[in-house]
């Protein structure tokens, strides 16, 4: 051990801190599917004490003087970038007391555990003591992070997810989508408003629903040696790129709900399973944004997965599993899962709506840890939003409103990934339609591997070894252009 190098020193404390970040992340999975109430104190106690040991080790001292040994070393191209997402990480690791990651993971799981009843008892007064906790300590570590960043307090938390983003390039391009929007949806409204659609009629048992989700997963390419499919209140996609766990919850009155649940999460699965495994426990291994990750949910869901060739596919599975009925025909199947309907939901928002409430979230959470307004604020704002942009009405409704998502439990400076995701996903198949002008034609005779073996090529084959813009410009030519979304958007509604 004494001859190795400092990059090897560093390389070997980085797998140390993936092998803790799969115990902590099989714990989280079980936590949210699995494990019976009880046992939540003891839970949180755990993760926060392995939360805490991963801090101590990264923030070692030697490993300063390791990162600028190592920077003298002679590296190759992938070890530069593993040395530049390093450092990147241990930065950002420094600028936080041991103790505050220790409150921050156990406010967090206080405020989700208690959520959970919560949102159920559209009990926002209940719910208002460990939010307040929580956006606390969030603003506290936000001022850390912004002090020596530099930036707004949500641009420090927003880097986390999207490194390199601003909140003023988000507001921008969130900006534009605001200006079009609106009339999108009223277009798309009075179109689809003189076409027959017909309902699929349930009920859908739970057992063949299940079956169904997991041909489908078959179908995208999931690797079931490397991963399963449970259920949870909020569906997820979890552990780690050896050991995948996708979540998903089922109704018995709608199919569809399940299944595009499946397909979103086993965009991100296939993502993490496609990692290049050789570099699996260093950074550069590594997913390379929220927004990248999303980008591959959103590839599978949207682009693919409400794709006229796909519903080609999805027919005949949906008449094997639930029986033959008209409403399984694919034209109307391709009717169906485009309707555009305003809803209080954000995971069950049609595609022209979801963007409406990403934006709507954007613009709260950044006020919040800026510090321009407070946690009792929330619900007003919530209401006066989704009426400006939506067009619907959430007073009093705190369950479908202001209480639906888990993020704030212990998260902010995620929701814009969402958007930007669809965005990078629409941006993907412009780009795999110019070099395969015969991709959608292909999809309906079943020829998902172009699909695959593009995204692998350019997405997840290549980590973290390049910078998000680089990463995207590489892939498709150009840096982030929101035009591809747009374009997307009026042709599949409007076309």
């Amino acid at each position: 051990m004494g001859n190795q190098t400092a990059y090897q020193s560093l390389t070997r404390t980085f797998q140390k801190l993936h092998h803790f970040a799969h115990l902590g992340a099989i714990a989280s999975w079980d936590q949210a599917a699995m494990m019976p109430s009880k046992g939540n104190d003891a839970r949180a106690a755990a993760q926060a004490e392995l939360q805490v040991l991963m801090h101590q080790l990264i923030t070692a001292p030697e490993l300063e003087r390791q990162l600028r040994e190592a920077e003298q070393e002679a590296l190759d191209a992938f070890q530069r970038a593993n040395l530049r997402e390093m450092r990147r990480e241990w930065a950002s690791a420094n600028l936080l007391p041991a103790e505050l990651v220790e409150a921050k993971t156990l406010a967090a799981a206080r405020c989700e555990h208690a959520w959970r009843d919560q949102r159920k008892n559209n009990d926002w007064q209940g719910f208002l003591p460990n939010f307040r906790e929580v956006l606390r300590l969030a603003r506290q570590e936000a001022a850390l992070l912004a002090e020596a960043c530099g930036g707004s307090r949500y641009d420090a938390l927003l880097d986390k997810y999207e490194p390199g983003m601003k909140s003023a390039d988000i507001a921008r391009i969130f900006d534009d989508v605001k200006s079009w929007l609106p009339g999108l949806i009223e277009a798309v409204r009075a179109k689809q408003a003189a076409e027959a659609v017909i309902a699929p009629s349930g009920p859908f048992p739970v057992e063949r629903q299940r079956e169904l989700g997991l041909e489908a997963m078959k179908l995208l390419g999931f690797d079931f040696d490397g991963g399963r499919l449970d259920v949870s209140t909020h569906p997820f996609c979890g552990g780690v790129p050896e050991d995948v766990r996708i979540t998903t919850r089922y109704r018995g009155d709608d199919f569809a709900q399940s299944l595009m649940g499946i397909i979103h999460e086993t965009g991100h699965a296939r993502y993490e399973q496609g990692l290049p495994r050789d570099m699996v426990s260093q950074p550069a291994g590594r997913a390379r944004s929220m927004g990248i990750h999303e980008s591959q949910s959103l590839s599978f869901e949207m682009q693919l997965g409400r794709s006229r060739g796909f519903l080609q596919l999805l027919a005949p599975m949906l008449r094997r599993h639930f029986g033959d009925q008209p409403a399984f025909d694919a034209d109307n199947l391709a009717k169906l899962f485009t309707r555009v309907a305003p809803g209080y939901i954000r995971v069950d928002a049609d595609e022209l709506c979801y963007p409406a409430h990403v934006i709507l979230r954007f613009e709260i959470e950044r006020a919040l840890i800026n510090g321009e307004i407070e946690a009792e604020d929330v619900p007003a704002l919530w209401d006066e939003k989704m009426m400006a942009y939506l067009g619907v009405d959430t007073r009093g409704n705190y369950r479908d409103g202001c209480l639906q998502d888990i993020h704030w439990t212990d998260t902010f400076g995620y929701f814009p990934s969402y958007t930007l995701g669809a965005m990078y996903a629409a941006q993907y198949f412009a780009a795999m339609r110019r070099a395969m002008p015969g991709l959608d034609a292909g999809i309906g005779r079943g020829e998902l591997e172009p699909v695959f073996g593009w995204l692998r090529e350019n997405i997840w084959s290549q980590g973290s070894l390049w910078r998000t813009d680089e990463l995207v410009s590489r892939a498709t030519g150009e840096a982030l252009n929101p035009a591809h979304y747009r374009a997307h958007l009026e042709a599949r509604y409007l076309g």
